[in-house]
């Protein structure tokens, strides 16, 4: 009768002949190196299974798009690869290969890749030699229920587990997988979906006394769920693989519902929600090293900060996959608070590799590109990535083009100074989004608006959202890093004074100029040997002669160093905001105090007057700034623009003070910023941060650092962190 071999059939029946062939041959001798037995024909070297992939993967690829193809499993391996849904071998198929003497190896080649190697299957795999790859890969079970029996006529009652069993077994249930705790109240098994109810009901007319009595409280039925299962040999005895594996889930905020492993250790498997298992398969499979981390971001801020940090991020997103594994997918970008247009991905498809650049951005939009020689990398042509959207709430709409439940972690960066988009933060970070601000006005805005950005930071305690506002005080300077560093060490910080406004560092340095300016810049010239070129700076910077007030602003502007709105730098009210910042972080008590009162306290350049027209400086204002800069120069001294924090006294100053010609406010270069740190330890000689903070460049790299340190943390540790152990089955073994 003419039949089919059905599916796998002619793969069963290639390793069903190889072993024959194996079998039949018989060697006379034993073979030596000096009268080695030749090979007959009959010998069976492999089996080769011919399909449409290229070997066996590390996970789906429909669901990880960076699954790899695996090189070589084990036989172990393949067997739990293929009962957890891999398609590509049945597990009957290896049985002969296994059975035989000697084992044979199996090869998985692709008929339309035929140069290609494809993936080997035999006694043992990379998941032994590579400690860091110890899992060769992830597969899961779809459209199953958990189902959870519990209650106290269950504890230390023999015979439960052979009732329940045998009852499901009687209603032809199959279990998947059990899991008990040690206390014995619960016992929680999985299977199929469709059966579920049947299960549910063979345990209620088991147990039916039990329930009747209330020594079973009940049986729940939890659906629809998966198994995601980690597989690989390598897994014995190596300690931190559970750690990293259920970290992987907690990150990506996957809530486990039941956990199994077996003594052998070469299989993890746990029980998550079915809306949640492809997030979960992602979140693992690149927490050992099977594929990068995607990062989907969202940029906020169509200025030189936001070109900037797109340009960084196309020109370094390959050298950032190679060096952390991570990948920054630019998916969503808005002009400004207020836009009622976004511009997001064309393909918004998670598992897509395309990227916002500044190019794509530049033909979404309609502006002229400003990328044509910046060696970004385009993933895609620019014309086919991005699209121009209208939208009616940028708040709504633009996380609801950021987020994707199949992806862990979404940032968004703030590269505005917008009060609007300041209030934006705490609802973000509720949604679990990490805000990366160079933006001071969620922290510097009421004291509602603080409070709710700190506690929506805290909301999830360790799995919360992660609040970034290192590049609100200083700029590219790490001032809240070693401010938190000294806090943490057990250090007492006692005052912090500085120049930290860009902008009224460059304009107060062009109207007082420090003596010998010029010298002091041919000096590191020389003695840096060529690395600091002053000859590079602006020629108005390098001499010692001072210009008006009104010069000085309009070259700051042109320089790109002033707010959006410049009035913001002249009338104190950046500086009053990044004051207010510095009181949080050294936990001082500020919730009566707003930006705008401490503006009002401030020293003006005009006194007890605001500057409201930066563009036209009358000649008044100027003589009088110049009368200022003439009596501190008699004096020996010049006029620097200093804020200051007293901890003890709980006062925030913003001065202009006359300062003595030899000291360091003195000689701190234009546009860079000074902070001094005064502390228990550094009583006598302050610690002092100096350097350019700003500049669209600088604070787009400082933004990107935050968001490297953040993935650091996030993204599973480097080799070396998971090491062999000794484990208890050795331990006996040995003994015996």
């Amino acid at each position: 009768v003419a039949t089919t071999l059905q599916r796998d059939g002619s793969d069963y029946s290639a390793a069903i002949i190889a072993k024959l062939l194996q079998s039949a041959y018989q060697p006379k001798h034993e073979p030596t190196t000096t009268s080695p037995e030749p090979e007959p024909s009959t010998i069976c070297h492999n089996v080769t299974i011919w399909t449409d992939v290229d070997g066996v993967l590390s996970a789906d690829p429909r669901r990880v798009p960076s699954a790899q193809i695996l090189p070589e499993v084990s036989y172990n391996e393949a067997m739990e690869l293929a009962y957890f849904g891999a398609k590509v071998i049945h597990p009957k198929t290896m049985q002969p290969a296994i059975s035989a003497t000697p084992q044979i190896p199996i090869y998985i080649r692709n008929t339309f890749h035929a140069s290609y190697r494809g993936t080997r299957i035999f006694t043992s795999s990379t998941t032994h030699t590579d400690r860091d790859k110890c899992v060769c890969g992830f597969s899961s079970v779809e459209h199953m229920a958990l189902i959870n029996v519990e209650g106290s006529g269950l504890i230390g009652v023999p015979g439960v587990a052979k009732r329940m069993f045998g009852a499901l077994e009687a209603a032809g249930v199959n279990v998947v997988l059990i899991s008990q705790a040690s206390s014995e109240h619960s016992i929680t098994f999985c299977a199929v979906e469709q059966q579920a109810l049947t299960a549910k009901t063979a345990i209620e007319e088991e147990f039916h006394k039990e329930l009747k009595n209330n020594r079973i409280n009940q049986v729940d039925i939890q659906a629809p769920c998966s198994i995601i299962a980690a597989v690989g040999d390598g897994m014995s005895a190596t300690a931190g693989v559970s750690g990293r594996f259920f970290s992987a889930l907690g990150d990506a905020k996957i809530n486990v519902l039941a956990i199994s492993q077996g003594c052998s250790e070469r299989n993890i498997s746990a029980v998550v929600m079915t809306s949640e298992s492809t997030r979960a398969l992602r979140a693992v499979h690149a927490a050992f090293r099977l594929s990068h981390t995607t990062v989907r971001v969202g940029i906020i801020g169509d200025n030189e900060i936001g070109d900037s940090l797109l340009k960084l991020l196309a020109v370094q997103r390959n050298k950032i996959r190679e060096s952390y594994e991570v990948d920054l997918q630019v998916c969503v970008v808005a002009k400004d608070g207020t836009a009622k247009e976004l511009v997001t991905l064309q393909n918004n498809q998670t598992g897509s590799s395309d990227s916002i650049t500044v190019s794509a951005y530049s033909m979404a939009t309609g502006k002229s590109s400003q990328t044509a020689s910046d060696g970004s990398v385009e993933f895609n042509n620019a014309t086919d990535v991005a699209q121009l959207i209208p939208v009616d709430n940028i708040s709504n709409d633009f996380t609801q083009h950021l987020i994707s439940d199949e992806c862990a972690h979404h940032i968004i960066f703030d590269c505005t100074d917008q009060d609007e988009v300041g209030q934006m933060h705490a609802g973000w970070l509720r949604e679990g989004i990490h805000v990366v601000t160079a933006n001071p006005s969620g922290l510097a805005g009421p004291p509602e608006r603080r409070d709710a950005i700190f506690k929506a930071a805290s909301m999830y305690g360790k799995l919360s959202a992660n609040y970034l506002r290192g590049v609100t005080v200083g700029g590219a300077l790490p001032c809240i890093d070693i401010l938190k560093s000294l806090l943490n060490s057990g250090d007492r910080i006692k005052r912090i004074d500085g120049i930290l406004s860009v902008s009224m560092s460059y304009i107060m340095y062009r109207i007082s100029p420090p003596l010998y300016a010029t010298e002091c810049m041919e000096f590191d010239e020389v003695s840096s040997k060529g690395f600091f070129k002053g000859s590079d700076m602006p020629t108005s910077q390098l001499g010692e002669k001072a210009v008006s007030l009104s010069e000085a602003v309009k070259e700051a502007v042109a320089l790109g160093l002033m707010e959006e709105d410049p009035g913001k730098d002249l009338n104190n009210n950046y500086c009053a905001q990044v004051m207010l910042v510095l009181t949080k972080e050294l936990g001082l008590d500020n919730s009566k105090i707003t930006s705008n009162q401490i503006v009002e306290m401030s020293e003006k350049l005009i006194k007890g007057k605001a500057i409201v027209d930066y563009k036209n400086i009358s000649k008044e204002i100027d003589d009088d700034i110049q009368n200022r800069v003439d009596a501190a120069k008699a004096k020996g001294c010049v006029l620097r623009h200093i804020a200051s924090v007293d901890v003890k006294s709980q006062s925030i100053d913003i001065r202009i003070v006359e300062v003595p010609g030899s000291h360091v406010f003195a000689a701190t270069p234009p546009s860079c910023e000074c902070v001094r740190f005064f502390t228990e330890r550094h009583r006598r000689f302050p610690l002092i941060i100096q350097g350019p903070s700003a500049g669209a460049d600088s604070t787009a790299s400082a933004l990107l650092a935050e968001v490297l340190s953040l993935m650091r943390s996030k993204v599973g540790p480097k080799s070396g962190a998971l090491s062999r152990t000794t484990s208890s089955r050795d331990v006996l073994l040995s003994q015996q």
